[in-house]
């Protein structure tokens, strides 16, 4: 059997044994698998733009105390709504706060909730998606239409209801966007599901005696990732823009927290005149967004069977 080779000046042999057409294990050909997916992947030249502008704006997060010069919070009314300078890369808002130290904190909390919301939703939709496919009849019925009444309504009118019925903040924002996101997780994990519970190797596991749970758990969910994974990197744009929607319309991060749509909302009275104050932070919801995009077109050009 072929052992995984970790030299550090051998990499010709570890690209063989990657691309092998014969692999020795199944170790073997899960990281040749994986390993052909990546580079299939890094062909994709707007993919890898996506891929690298996410890797930049979540280590910008991350290291924000260590990258930003002032405190997001501190105040010098002498010098607010001042332009970009060499004291203030990006400028001062209009309570002299410096921009560019807030749009790295606003960073960690926009990015956060995302994230927060990703971990919530992803798990939910494939649980009810997969249960609803494989159990069927009365079951996929009220599942289903649960599902239909929440994608009945606009996710940010729902999400703004929710917000509502709790109170305003980062938590009631994350728990109403994962409670209005989660559907289409649902339906595309119970479309997966319905196409692979008819598959041979479903029946013979069937007759070897597993629980429908242990199925579902071990044969289904897994084969259902790399789809889900593309939807989930698709969805992320959508998910920033109403948490900043969410922010923006004051029912959300509540300032004076600096969070992207928060940011927005508070200086949208100087468009015309002190146009940087807003425009940055909606860059850089434009640019998240967009860079989200272009991953997700690349995992699914790599990930999506269908797509081959």
């Amino acid at each position: 059997m072929s052992t995984y080779p970790v030299t550090a000046d051998s990499p010709a042999p570890l690209r063989s044994w990657l691309l092998t057409d014969s692999p020795d294990s199944r170790r073997q050909a899960a990281w040749g698998g994986a390993y052909r997916r990546w580079l299939q992947f890094r062909r994709n030249r707007l993919a890898m733009t996506g891929f690298v502008t996410v890797v930049l704006l979540i280590l910008a997060a991350l290291a924000a105390p260590l990258l930003a010069t002032h405190a997001p919070g501190a105040q010098d009314l002498a010098r607010r709504l001042e332009p970009p300078s060499t004291a203030h890369w990006l400028g001062t808002d209009e309570l002299g706060r410096d921009l560019y130290s807030r749009l790295l904190y606003g960073g960690r909390v926009t990015l956060g909730m995302v994230v927060s919301v990703v971990l919530l939703v992803a798990p939910i939709g494939l649980a009810v998606g997969t249960v609803a496919g494989y159990a069927g009849g009365l079951a996929d019925r009220i599942l289903m239409r649960i599902t239909d009444v929440f994608l009945a309504f606009p996710r940010l009118v729902l999400a703004l209801a929710f917000v509502a019925a709790l109170r305003p903040g980062v938590t009631s924002a994350v728990i109403a966007i994962a409670l209005t996101a989660w559907p289409p997780f649902a339906l595309l994990a119970r479309a997966e599901t319905l196409a692979i519970r008819k598959t041979d190797y479903i029946a013979a596991a069937r007759l070897t005696g597993a629980s429908p749970a242990r199925i579902v758990l071990r044969h289904i969910a897994p084969l259902c990732l790399s789809s889900l994974i593309v939807r989930v990197a698709l969805d992320m744009s959508g998910i920033i823009m109403t948490a900043a929607g969410l922010g923006f319309l004051g029912m959300g991060a509540q300032s004076p927290m600096p969070e992207w749509g928060t940011m927005i909302a508070t200086t949208r009275g100087y468009i015309l005149d002190q146009w940087w104050v807003p425009t940055i932070p909606g860059i850089a919801i434009l640019v998240a967004s967009l860079a989200f995009n272009l991953l997700g077109d690349g995992l699914r050009d790599v990930l999506d069977p269908k797509q081959e």
